[in-house]
C-alpha cells in the first residue's frame, strides 16, 4: 500500500499553503513522490519559507505568490511553475476562508449582512478555484491526465448559521468540481474534494492544554464523534491520497474529514 500512494512525480501546485493545512498539505505531497512542488501564498515570504522546507526533503520547489482570485495573477504563477518545475499535473485548492487579508470570523445573520461583504468570500473560495482549474487542465491533458483537489467545508455541505455567503461559496466549489470530474474525467483527470470542519489552532503543549480545557471548546466538542479538532496532518493525508495513483477511480466526490461532525450518505 505504501507503495500505492505515491505521486508518481506529478508536479503539485497547493494554493494557500504557506501556513497551517496548505504548508502541511504541500510537504507531505514531496515525501510521498511528487517531482516537484509550487507553494502557492498571497505572502511571498511564507511561500518561500515552505518551498525552502521542500527543498531540504530532496524536492524540487518554487514559491510562487499570488492571490488566487486574481486570474492574471494566477496566469503568471502558472507560467512560471511550468518554466521552473514543469505543468501542473496535482492541484490542490486549499486557499480559502475569508480571502488573502481579512480574518475568518462569523457573520452577522445573513439579512443583517451587507451585500457588499458577500465578494470577498467568492473571491478566494470560489472564483479562486475556477481561476486555477482553468489554467491546470489543459498542462494535465497535455502530460495524460491529473489530479485536482479543492478543500472546502461542512458549512457548505451542511450548513452553518452565521456563515452563509461562505457557506455558499464552498458549496458553489464541490458544485463546480463535480461538473469539472465530469468533463475531464475522458482525460484522465479526477476531480474531488475534501469537507472540513474546525481545526486545531497552532498551539504549544501547555496552550493546548488550557484550549482543551475550556469550557466554550468543550461544548463545541460535543458535536464531534472524535473528540477533538483537526489537525493539518489529518487533512494532508487524505490530499496525498486523492493526488495519488491509489485514487485513480476515485472522482466528482466529497469526502468529509472532519472526526464525526456530521456524516455523508
Amino acid at each position: 500500500m505504501s507503495e500505492l500512494v505515491q505521486l508518481a512525480g506529478r508536479i503539485a501546485l497547493v494554493t494557500g499553503a504557506g501556513r497551517g493545512a496548505g504548508r502541511a498539505i504541500a510537504l507531505a505531497l514531496a515525501r510521498h513522490g511528487a517531482g516537484g512542488v509550487a507553494v502557492n501564498d498571497f505572502v511571498a515570504e511564507r511561500a518561500a519559507a515552505v518551498a525552502e522546507e521542500i527543498r531540504a526533503l530532496g524536492v524540487p520547489a518554487v514559491a510562487v505568490a499570488a492571490d488566487v482570485g486574481d486570474y492574471d495573477a494566477v496566469r503568471e504563477a502558472f507560467a512560471q511553475v511550468r518554466a521552473e518545475l514543469g505543468p501542473v499535473t496535482a492541484l490542490v485548492n486549499n486557499a480559502g476562508n475569508a480571502g488573502p487579508e481579512v480574518e475568518m470570523r462569523l457573520s452577522p445573520l445573513f439579512w443583517e449582512t451587507d451585500p457588499g461583504e458577500w465578494a470577498r468570500f467568492f473571491h478566494t473560495n470560489l472564483h479562486g478555484v475556477m481561476n486555477c482549474c482553468h489554467l491546470a487542465v489543459p498542462g494535465m491533458i497535455e502530460a495524460g491526465g491529473g489530479r485536482i483537489v479543492t478543500i472546502v467545508s461542512d458549512a457548505g455541505r451542511v450548513g452553518d448559521a452565521r456563515l452563509a455567503a461562505y457557506a455558499a461559496a464552498k458549496a458553489g466549489a464541490a458544485g463546480f468540481m463535480r461538473s469539472l470530474a465530469r468533463e475531464a474525467g475522458r482525460y484522465g483527470i479526477t476531480a474531488n474534494c475534501i469537507s472540513l470542519s474546525a481545526l486545531e489552532p497552532p498551539l504549544d503543549p501547555a496552550e493546548r492544554e488550557r484550549f482543551y480545557a475550556d469550557e466554550r471548546i468543550r461544548a463545541q466538542l460535543s458535536r464531534y464523534v472524535i473528540r477533538r479538532f483537526g489537525t493539518p496532518d489529518d487533512v494532508a493525508a487524505m490530499a496525498v491520497f486523492l493526488c495519488s495513483e491509489a485514487a485513480s477511480w476515485i472522482t466528482g466526490q466529497t469526502i468529509p474529514v472532519n472526526g464525526g461532525y456530521a456524516f455523508a450518505l
